[in-house]
């Protein structure tokens, strides 16, 4: 081998020693590793050709090449070839690993280090999902395989960021990075045309990105031979035996790296090191002190780690506020007093004590909030609701003071390190809702049953305010001096510290509006969604699969002010520039007034501008000199946004709502304008504040985890993304199983969140087309919680900002319409359908007094017969007006379909029978449709109506603690294409039947018998009939 070269002469009692050059490794792991891959992509073809190009979607000609996991774990004998020489390959990549370590090292930087660890761990990772195959472990190869992906990245640009010695594998580096990731879009589209779509042959388009991203991966390493060449790292290996010894001594010629990044030989390498046995006996010493070292060089990195953790606490925590207050005044409809726990915001006040102000600014304060904040997360422990109310509006009350102490801290940087923890700290907590089907895993209101990850979320919690607490700054008098010195200079030199009034109050305006746009907005990645949806045909975005592009946008908007270079003809940043905000409001009128994809794409720009001007917003408020005020304030208007935002859909509950009456417009506007005051206007009262002064090292901490988190969305949302696509339940028969169920915006009794033992009932009566009642999670805060309505409402701060469809798209699989939005002023609507929507509408129904009512009416293809389902929510009995235009509406909508089938899922606040003007009439005999079962007279709220098809089954069952509705459900059987319902009277629809009458395929399940006493399945109950009821098909019927 050309890289082993003798070095002196053999002597007496020595061996010759040998030197293996770096690059020589290098270039045998580079060998190592294209063999490996492309032999089993060849030898594959030879013997599998045919296997292994086909999928569950097509087989050749369809698809003519193999995937690498198709090529390499599928078959013997290339399985084998490819692990064989896998494993030869894993010396030399250790080997790589820490000679590249060895080049960039610095006792004064982490990346090296950072890279360092990630590489051990790609390695490891690596090794994992090539002998785990996705047939032995299909999981346990996935999380391999991630994680070998995710720390591609730290390992990518942290070689791209640490110091080289030559200009051209630095160009090499990035030119293969830019190909890597820019790459992994276009195989994520075909990913999703092969698995969601069933396009045959985009699994081959696929595989060609999916072997370009192997072969990119493996010349990444292999520019490694450049660096190790130029800088001519090399191991000496030499064996000393004396005579007499049968000791064998190793010794490896030392080398050193200069401050250029140069290799020299140290002068005594002509003799050899021996190993004394004192040095040998010293090795623990040496091991303690490595670990010293190097736990000391990695510090810089774990206290980053745990203020971006105690970042995502804070959001994890405040957005926890709104859904443990809203549960009590859901249940009153209207205010119940509770809501005077929303003002816990308002602690900074408390600042104002002198004393106290002090102690909250040393560091033993500092860590006591922090630890008393962690009240909020141990809260899920607790199954009193109003218990649990007390003790997260306590945990907000400390964090608010504390957030308030850490923002204006006038050391050094502190104050815009802390500003980009801000938004750190927003994206972290949306990703992870992301991840977690629209919850955040911390909320106290979840627990292991519903999803919730509360004691991993204590315990990193508990482990990041050690961490801080343990930190050397914050403990040594030195940087007390610093502080102090820090603080003289920023008073003589920042005109803004000791502001004047008008200046506190203008950046406390600024900031009580970008807490509030960014809970509002930017919460939940699916929310700017929810602005812009209109149905099907889909024309824009999806929540559960385009979610990570708003995540993204985030991490882009908190990019620019850490890397934005500022123009040098002014003092202000660009992103103060008023041009900027002209942007920003462009954005948000977008955002407001279109739809579909021209409407996301202003959301999208809505976030990188509000994130973008966040730490500049901070700094604002941060400067003022009068902490306890401006965060007082700051707070007062972030809750008065909330409340006005809720009157624009809560108008009938609420003191002065009349005023705000569909009118987000103006709420927008004001938030906006509210921000106005912190850019760079012609003599502005807050304009002097220049670009951020932050570290490089936290520049390039903030940048990977930013990098990280985009990468990590869009790995989250292909394993989110359902594999197959919808199918009903029952394929044979025709039949169609339908329910209405009013879910009170996915908070149980308990108050705990309820979207899994939603999806339970919904799986075990196997209903193929649901509609959702009271389920829009995305309107804002505190009020909200006075009315009813659906999916939207889960879109609501008072809500916690969720996606209760999410659940029932990943687990259960469906096609889902949410209905009117948001900005639609309405509490929402949600059509859950096994069947494929080919059309759907959305309908504000007529609201001269009451809210704005919701419905969609969308038309199903069902068995090859189109279908219309209509999911709708009336107003209440309090405007009989209201619900009398609405049933009208409603009436036409389903009168226009005639004489073509139809199923109305609806709550509608009437008496069985009820004549005009109550809706009962209207809707039954203006609408052209029966009731499911006339004779049931016990109902007030929830009906199914049908027309054009044979109905077998009728059913209610119990809410258990879920709500405060039962769920209803009928069954139907679609006449036969081309034929009709051949006898509509009354005594053909009424054939009543015992379910033995019937086949099997129309029974709905037996552990739901019960009673009240004792209940079936998870506390349900088949209950007023005790049974479903079920109905003979006429004679004659064709199905």
């Amino acid at each position: 081998m050309s890289g082993l070269q003798p070095q002196t002469p053999q002597v007496a009692g020595r061996n010759r020693p040998v030197t293996i050059r770096a690059s020589t490794v290098a270039k045998v792991h580079t060998f190592l590793a294209l063999l490996a891959f492309l032999s089993a992509l060849v030898v594959g073809c030879l013997f599998h050709y045919r296997k292994i190009v086909k999928n569950g979607v097509a087989g050749y000609p369809q698809e003519w090449f193999p995937s690498v996991s198709a090529a390499i774990g599928d078959w013997y004998p290339e399985r084998s070839v490819f692990q064989i020489l896998i494993a030869l390959t894993s010396g030399p990549r250790f080997m790589l690993v820490y000679f590249q370590y060895y080049l960039t090292r610095s006792p004064t930087k982490t990346v090296p280090w950072v890279v360092f660890v990630s590489g051990l761990i790609r390695t490891v990772s690596c090794g994992g999902w090539v002998y785990i195959t996705s047939n032995d472990d299909h999981d346990a190869h996935d999380v391999l395989m991630i994680t070998y992906i995710l720390f591609n990245i730290p390992w990518m640009f942290g070689s791209i960021g640490s110091r080289t010695i030559t200009a051209k594998a630095q160009t090499l580096r990035k030119a293969i990075a830019l190909y890597f990731f820019a790459s992994i879009a276009p195989m994520g589209y075909f990913f999703v045309q092969h698995k969601v779509h069933k396009v045959p042959g985009a699994y081959t388009h696929y595989a060609f990105f999916e072997w370009g991203l192997i072969i990119a991966d493996i010349l990444f390493d292999s520019v490694n031979v450049l660096e190790f060449s130029a800088s001519n790292l090399q191991i000496t290996l030499s064996v000393d035996l004396p005579a007499g010894a049968g000791d064998v001594h190793d010794t490896a010629k030392p080398v050193t790296v200069d401050a250029k990044g140069s290799i020299e030989s140290d002068p005594v390498t002509s003799n050899v090191v021996k190993a004394s046995p004192e040095v040998r006996n010293s090795a623990s010493h040496t091991a303690l002190k490595l670990w010293k070292d190097l736990s000391g060089s990695f510090r810089p990195v774990m206290s980053f780690s745990a203020d971006v953790y105690l970042a995502y606490m804070f959001w994890s925590i405040l957005t926890s506020l709104a859904p443990a207050l809203f549960y009590f005044s859901v249940w009153e409809l209207g205010i119940a007093g509770h809501e005077l726990a929303l003002l816990s915001v308002l602690s900074p006040v408390l600042l104002y004590v002198q004393e106290f102000d002090a102690w909250a600014k040393t560091p033993s304060g500092r860590t006591t909030l922090h630890a008393l904040s962690l009240t909020g997360l141990l809260a899920y422990k607790l199954n009193l609701p109003l218990c649990r109310l007390i003790v997260v509006a306590f945990a907000n009350a400390t964090l608010c003071i504390v957030k308030a102490v850490d923002w204006s801290d006038i050391r050094e940087q502190t104050m815009e390190y802390q500003s980009i923890l801000l938004g750190l700290g927003l994206i972290l907590s949306s990703l992870s809702k992301h991840a977690n089907h629209g919850n955040n895993p911390v909320w106290p209101f979840l627990n292991e049953m519903s999803g919730g990850y509360n004691k991993t979320g204590i315990t990193l919690a508990v482990l990041a305010i050690l961490e801080l607490s343990d930190r050397n700054f914050n403990n040594t008098s030195t940087n007390r001096k610093d502080a102090s010195s820090t603080a003289s200079k920023q008073h003589s030199s920042n005109p803004q510290m000791h502001t004047t009034g008008l200046r506190s109050l203008c950046s406390a305006l600024s900031f009580g509006s970008l807490m509030f746009s960014l809970h509002c907005l930017l919460s939940d990645s699916s929310t700017l969604i929810t602005w812009s949806w209109t149905g099907y045909p889909i024309r824009g975005p999806v929540p559960h699969l385009h979610g990570a592009l708003t995540i993204i946008a985030q991490a882009v908007g908190i990019f620019l002010p850490l890397t934005l270079v500022w123009t040098t003809s002014s003092k202000n940043p660009i992103l103060l520039h008023p041009a900027w905000f002209a942007c920003g409001c462009l954005c948000t009128f977008v955002t407001y007034s279109c739809k579909d994809w021209l409407g996301y794409f202003g959301g999208l720009g809505l976030a990188i501008f509000l994130m973008s001007i966040s730490p500049y917003i901070l700094l604002h408020a941060a400067t003022s000199g009068k902490t306890a005020k401006v965060f007082f304030v700051s707070w007062l208007v972030t809750v008065l946004l909330y409340l006005a935002n809720v009157w624009t859909v809560a108008y009938a509950f609420v003191p002065g709502g009349v005023y705000l009456r569909e009118r987000s417009d103006l709420v927008l506007m004001a938030q906006i304008l509210m921000l106005a005051p912190s850019f760079a206007w012609p003599k502005s009262a807050l304009s002097s504040i220049n670009s951020l002064r932050i570290e490089s090292s936290t520049r390039t901490h903030a940048s990977s985890l930013l990098a990280l988190i985009s990468v990590c969305s869009m790995l989250v949302t292909m394993f989110r993304m359902p594999m197959t696509t919808p199918l009903p339940y029952n394929a044979g028969p025709r039949i169609i199983n339908a329910g209405v169920w009013t879910l009170h915006f996915g908070i149980d009794n308990q108050g705990r969140d309820s979207q899994r033992r939603v999806r339970d009932l919904i799986m075990d009566m196997k209903l193929d087309v649901v509609g959702l009642l009271e389920t829009d999670l995305n309107v804002s805060f505190s009020m909200a919680v006075l009315i009813w309505d659906l999916w939207f409402a889960s879109q609501r701060i008072v809500f916690g900002n969720r996606d209760l469809t999410r659940v029932a798209i990943e687990e259960l699989g469906y096609f889902v319409d949410i209905g009117p939005g948001p900005n639609q002023h309405t509490w929402g609507a949600v059509l859950l359908s096994k069947f494929p929507i080919i059309r759907s509408t959305h309908h504000l129904l007529p609201s001269p007094h009451g809210e704005l009512a919701p419905a969609i009416s969308a038309v199903l293809d069902v068995w090859g017969t189109e279908v219309m389902v209509v999911v709708a929510h009336n107003g209440q009995e309090e405007d009989p007006l209201d619900r009398e235009l609405q049933s009208k509406e409603l009436a036409r909508i389903m009168a226009e379909w005639y004489p073509n089938p139809v199923i109305f899922l609806g709550y509608v606040v009437t008496k069985p029978h009820a004549l005009r003007p109550s809706p009962y009439e209207i809707l039954t005999k203006d609408g052209r449709v029966h009731d499911i079962d006339s004779l049931d007279y016990d109902r007030w709220c929830e009906y199914i109506f049908y027309r054009g098809l044979y109905r077998t089954s009728y059913g209610r069952i119990s809410r258990s603690t879920i709500t405060d509705t039962e769920l209803q459900f009928g069954q139907f059987v679609v006449p036969r294409h081309g034929h009709s319902v051949i006898d509509d009277s009354d005594d053909a629809r009424y054939l009543r039947a015992r379910k033995e009458e019937l086949p099997t395929s129309h029974w709905f399940p037996m552990e739901y018998y019960g009673t009240e006493d004792k209940p079936g399945k998870n506390g349900h109950y088949y209950h007023v009939f005790f049974t479903p009821l079920y109905y003979r098909l006429p004679e004659g019927a064709a199905v």
